[in-house]
């Protein structure tokens, strides 16, 4: 029996990684893990790369992040996916990876502004990170559900998916994602 996924995708600072935290809390019929792609991120070497040269393993790094996923939940594990979208590759490479009926596709958003603030309030951001990603992220328009952070908390987004989660849509918008994309 392969694994849930609850794949959750948004701009940096955009409140993924708190809504991960409260899922993990509240999901009571099963294990979850949570898998970051800053997770992955943080596991390479910091010394300086040619543009070039980071470019090629960022997308290894990032191609590796969503074949972990879909490895985990091939054994039967449940997990909480916390990513950012903002290249078109990365879509159409979890797609090629993930089994869509198993993918439950949250949309995380908030204001531009409330972005900005947060960015700023964390300080461990390039500046202007989350308002370059701010469109891209969403680009492909389809989600299972969405749940916006400015307007709620993190306990009731993660409460917002959880029902979603115990009836997924069918088709799912992974389905319908790659029957467009591949």
């Amino acid at each position: 029996m392969t694994g849930r996924i609850i794949f959750l995708n948004g701009t940096s600072s955009s409140g993924k990684s708190s809504i991960a935290r409260e899922l993990l809390d509240i999901l009571d019929d099963g294990v979850f893990s949570y898998l970051a792609v800053d997770s992955f991120n943080a596991m390479r070497t910091k010394r300086d790369l040619a543009q070039e040269d980071l470019d090629a393993a960022l997308r290894r790094t990032r191609m590796g992040f969503h074949r972990s996923i879909a490895a985990m939940a091939e054994v039967g594990n449940d997990v909480v996916v916390d990513h950012v979208l903002s290249e078109p590759w990365r879509l159409i490479d979890c797609l090629s990876v993930l089994p869509p009926e198993d993918v439950l596709f949250v949309g995380v958003r908030c204001s531009l502004e409330e972005l900005v603030r947060r960015e700023k309030a964390r300080g461990d951001r390039p500046s202007g990170l989350a308002a370059m990603q701010c469109d891209l992220v969403h680009e492909h328009g389809d989600y299972d559900v969405e749940c916006d952070t400015g307007t709620a908390d993190p306990r009731e987004c993660a409460e917002l998916i959880r029902k979603f989660l115990s009836d997924r849509p069918t088709p799912t918008a992974f389905t319908r994602l790659r029957a467009r994309y591949l």
